[in-house]
């Protein structure tokens, strides 16, 4: 029989994987949603699919090692510090929720073990340290890269890449037989269509990865406690995360999508390529990786790059400028006046910060995504130690 203080547990722990899945579906489909590639419906039952499918098969493994490394006695994870733990690391994603900012699950999952270990005096601070340093290097890199790609390599990969969207849906839905069957649109090109598979398979991608990593914040203290399964633990989680996706996940979606920046569809592929490709490396090395950070300074690169791209040789001979550096710099590109050769901008053809994505949102973004953490941290390490209750 099922005691009901593990009701409770496993209540929180749903409801950690709630949040979860509003705080991970932006970054994973928010560049979809955003190039009106596919609706957020559509995005939050791909995020629970992929989700699930990537803590099936690798989440268990990430769910073993978050609650052993981290902490140096696992004897710390009782039924009772595991649903404490639990509570701070859901009110903290429910913060960032409410404010329609996508936290970093892993920075706040992690910030609340620590704050359990170091009540207990039971925190590996070799293992702490790698992890931070990662995460605050993965989103320099994320930056740069994006950056570099903005700056130098992006206008010739729109002019490969760059995809018109056409006057009418992608897709028309055949509801003649006994199943409804999308057909592709007859205004729907080729080129369109690869796209949009494109920008799509990299959401997946991201949530495939989110899975591996992200399940273990909802579900490992329980698991290390000894008090639920692994099997049955993933499948709650998955529930959870996908009711979260189609109810919370609307205003990370919103943020990550249109409200930091008007992303077109070249700019929607190279930011979740990059953001993806350095989740699977982080999660390759046994890093919880943060690609909430990773995407959104990926977002900001992209778009300061873009801003201050250089002419080359053929474009000033031919006076193919591409597109113009104007106050929607980031948005879809627009035919308009060349941009001059370098050294030759007029002052006014210089663009402002706030040419080149939101910054009072971008800031907001920033802010939350350190506060976050920082409520779980302080909040579990302040209840450990000073609640009589738990003896540290």
């Amino acid at each position: 029989m099922i005691s009901p203080l593990l009701v409770v547990g496993i209540l929180v722990a749903m409801f950690v994987a709630y949040n979860i899945g509003g705080s991970t579906t932006g970054p994973a489909f928010g560049p979809a949603v955003g190039a009106d590639v596919i609706s957020k419906p559509v995005a939050a039952a791909l995020m629970g699919v992929f989700f699930f499918i990537g803590a099936w098969t690798l989440g268990r493994n990430v769910v073993t090692k978050l609650g052993t490394e981290l902490v140096v006695d696992t004897g710390i994870f009782t039924l009772e510090s595991s649903i404490v733990v639990l509570f701070f690391i859901g009110i903290a994603l429910l913060v960032g929720n409410l404010f329609g900012v996508p936290a970093s699950t892993s920075m706040t999952a992690v910030g609340a073990i620590a704050g359990l270990a170091l009540a207990g005096d039971v925190l590996n601070f070799a293992v702490m340290g790698q992890i931070v340093i990662w995460w605050v290097v993965s989103p320099i890199v994320g930056f740069w890269v994006s950056l570099i790609i903005g700056r130098y390599f992006y206008a010739r990969l729109n002019g490969m890449i760059a995809i018109e969207r056409s006057s009418g849906p992608l897709f028309d839905v055949d509801r003649s037989g006994l199943l409804p069957v999308p057909r592709v649109h007859r205004t729907t090109n080729r080129r369109e269509l690869a796209g949009t598979f494109t920008v799509v398979a990299i959401g997946c991608l991201m949530a495939f990865s989110s899975g591996t990593s992200n399940i273990a914040n909802a579900v490992a203290p329980l698991v290390g406690s000894g008090e639920l399964a692994m099997d049955p633990a993933i499948v709650l989680g998955g529930i959870a995360v996908a009711i979260g996706s189609f109810t919370i996940a609307r205003r990370t979606l919103e943020t990550m999508g249109s409200d930091i920046t008007e992303l077109p569809l070249t700019a929607a592929i190279v930011v979740a390529s990059v953001s993806s490709t350095l989740v699977v490396f982080l999660s390759a090395l046994g890093i919880p990786a943060s690609f909430v950070i990773i995407a959104t300074m990926s977002i900001v690169g992209l778009g300061w790059g873009r801003a201050t791209r250089p002419m080359t040789g053929p474009e000033i001979v031919t006076g193919d400028g591409g597109a113009p550096v104007t106050v929607n710099a980031l948005a879809a590109d627009e035919e308009g006046e060349s941009l001059p050769p370098i050294g030759e901008e007029d002052a006014e053809d210089i663009p402002s910060p706030g040419s080149l994505f939101n910054p009072v949102m971008t800031a907001r973004v920033v802010l939350m995504q350190n506060v976050v953490p920082a409520i779980a941290t302080a909040g579990a390490y302040l209840t450990f130690r000073f609640v009589p209750v738990f003896g540290f």
